[in-house]
């Protein structure tokens, strides 16, 4: 007995590469140690954790637990192995390139974590009030922001392996200058894209009038959106353009306010001039979906005693407010008939003072 004890603390003391066999088989059996309560970790707590998530309403919840397991998980091993090799003396090569593996590690898993939260943010259900040409061209956007994260870890890494950056970032830098000057219209007009699809002030099928300009909003790209105006013809503006002038958006027109004046004549008679504003309301209130607001006399003009009245319609729809403005007319020149009122029309009276002969 005490001859195989003696021969295993032999074989245990005996020395590789500068570490003894038990040194190796002690960083073994923390290496399976570890490995297995990370799988145990990913088994158990991460299900257990899936199950839960689940019953959730949100799915931020699973895209948390998602980058857990495929993130963080997968780092946790190679940190492990990490620590456990670090305690032995290798070269200094061997350590330099165990220190470069485990930042390549750590910043490809940051990297893909960063990367993962764009492409959720821009899959989120905040995407599903876009149409979805806008939806397919905002999702554009996702391999840019990609190639940008990619630059910068690249650019990160060779600043941890001790190459001098300072050139790579001027030139980084001069060539981003250039290219903006060079395509700062089209920059421009892509940005203000991306405004009008996340601030949606329209949308397709909305009608808009852009200073002179007006029509229904037929198409939104990237650089241009199209405008199919009333007398036919399709009016192409620029995205820029639209962001920096005023838009008047009568498709989200929930109600329109409408003032109209009428005159009649000066010989009609007081009580009649004093019923005109009470026809006026019930002509308007005769109509459906329109709300009456006020009806006065309003001015002595030229050539007629003149009223101002006010109504809403509570529809933003223009075909319907020409409707019920024809019936409103119908309606008060019928009552005016049938009191007798009439109404002005450009005179003009001429007083003949006639001189008899001297």
């Amino acid at each position: 007995m005490n001859q195989f004890l003696q021969t295993l603390n032999e074989f245990l003391s005996w020395e590789i590469w500068g570490s003894t066999v038990y040194e190796y088989l002690l960083s073994l059996a923390w290496l399976v140690l570890g490995f297995t309560l990370l799988w145990l970790f990913n088994m158990v707590f991460i299900r257990q954790l899936k199950k839960w998530a689940e019953k959730t309403s949100t799915n931020w919840d699973d895209f948390i637990i998602e980058v857990i397991q495929k993130r963080l998980v997968p780092l946790l091993y190679v940190v492990l192995l990490y620590v456990v090799l670090k305690n032995y003396p290798f070269s200094e090569m061997v350590t330099q390139v165990l220190n470069g593996a485990l930042v390549i590690a750590v910043t490809i898993s940051v990297i893909l974590a960063i990367s993962s939260f764009i492409k959720k943010v821009i899959n989120d259900n905040e995407l599903k009030t876009i149409n979805e040409h806008q939806k397919t061209a905002f999702k554009g956007l996702y391999p840019a922001l990609n190639t940008v994260i990619w630059i910068v870890g690249a650019v990160f890494l060779m600043d941890n392996f001790g190459f001098d950056i300072t050139a790579v970032v001027a030139g980084l830098g001069i060539g981003g200058v250039a290219v903006a000057l060079a395509a700062q219209a089209i920059l421009g007009d892509l940005f203000s894209y991306f405004a009008i699809v996340l601030d949606r002030p329209f949308e397709l099928g909305d009608f808009i009038i852009v200073g002179d300009f007006m029509g229904t909003v037929e198409y939104i790209g990237l650089k241009t959106t199209r405008l199919r105006s009333l007398s036919g013809e399709q009016v192409i503006m620029a995205n820029h353009d639209l962001t920096s002038s005023r838009v008047r958006n009568y498709k989200r027109m929930f109600q329109r306010r409408v003032v109209f004046r009428l005159g009649i004549l000066y010989e009609t008679p007081l009580d009649k001039v004093k019923l005109v504003p009470e026809l006026i309301k019930n002509a308007i209130e005769q109509q459906a979906d329109v709300r009456f607001d006020r009806s006065h006399f309003f001015q002595y003009g030229p050539y007629s005693l003149d009223f101002e009245s006010v109504y809403f319609v509570l529809d933003g729809d223009y075909n319907h407010y020409m409707d019920v403005q024809q019936a409103i007319n119908l309606s008060i020149m019928e009552l005016f008939h049938r009191e007798g009122i009439q109404f002005a029309y450009p005179t003009q009276v001429l007083y003949v003072n006639q001189m008899g002969n001297s």
